[in-house]
């Protein structure tokens, strides 16, 4: 029987960036999937203050020289690699010199949050689901981790729905209450964010642009969700018992089975409810 492969969208994973409990959970996850024999791929920004000697980052030419539209603009989409040998797994790194080549994440030294993390979402979203195209590479379950992923649900169900890399592919959103900001991106996120093959009310659900409209399309567009803090915001929570997806609780140990078997059930169109 074929490998399932699973890929794994992130903007933090240890050792590379470490904000949140979501560095802990994309490290160590995806290691027990590639241990239980699964097919493995993980897509991250290349955030400025992540150390490209130390980490040995390299750029992959094949992959790079794609362009990302936003707003009519193209943005060079430069894709960097590094190895975590004890794991003996790889990471791509998304890059542009615009986007991410800042001493800070998502805000800057006077805790200001940037005004473009709008576009820079956008951008890593579109340029993620292109990378695994050029990959030539098709992922049976993509798990997305973290607000600033929350698009890749929508652009699967709807631009990418007839693609051949993805029109098998089922998605997976984790919310972590840890990953939050306060206030919103631009006024503008959702319409900037339609791609050719939407229309604007495929982007209705994130219209407001803060981090709770942002869990709510994901979720939305997504197969299953599944719980990754002991507790949810309680608008997130009453929003998904509306929607009926299968959910996978949240459990404090270590233990990935759970994991393993919401992988395997979705993958081969079995998904009942996990709650």
């Amino acid at each position: 029987m074929a490998k399932t492969k699973l890929l794994f969208i992130t903007h933090e994973m240890s050792p590379f960036l470490e904000l949140t409990k979501i560095a802990e959970i994309t490290r160590k996850l995806p290691q027990a999937m590639q241990d239980k024999g699964l097919e493995i791929r993980i897509l991250m920004p290349r955030f400025g203050n992540i150390n490209e000697r130390r980490n040995r980052l390299h750029e992959v030419i094949r992959l790079s020289g794609m362009n990302i539209i936003i707003e009519d603009n193209d943005n060079p989409l430069i894709i960097k690699v590094a190895s975590i040998p004890a794991a003996r797994m790889q990471v791509y790194f998304l890059d542009n010199e615009d986007y991410f080549q800042r001493k800070h994440v998502f805000s800057d030294g006077n805790d200001k949050f940037f005004e473009d993390n709008d576009e820079r979402a956008i951008f890593f979203c579109k340029g993620a689901l292109e990378t695994v195209k050029k990959l030539g590479w098709s992922p049976d379950v993509v798990h997305c981790h973290g607000w600033m992923t929350a698009l890749v649900p929508a652009y699967m169900k709807t631009v990418y729905k007839e693609d051949p890399a993805y029109k098998n592919s089922k998605v997976i959103y984790s919310v972590y209450d840890e990953d939050a900001f306060e206030g919103n991106l631009h006024t503008d996120f959702a319409r900037k964010a339609v791609m050719n093959g939407m229309d604007a009310t495929h982007m209705d659900l994130y219209k407001a642009a803060d981090v709770t409209s942002l869990h709510q399309g994901a979720i939305h567009y997504s197969d299953a969700v599944v719980y990754g803090s002991e507790q949810i915001n309680e608008e997130v929570l009453k929003f998904v018992k509306k929607t009926n997806k299968p959910v996978l609780e949240y459990i404090s140990t270590a233990d990935f089975e759970n994991y393993y078997n919401l992988y395997q059930e979705i993958s081969n169109d079995e998904l009942v409810s996990l709650a």
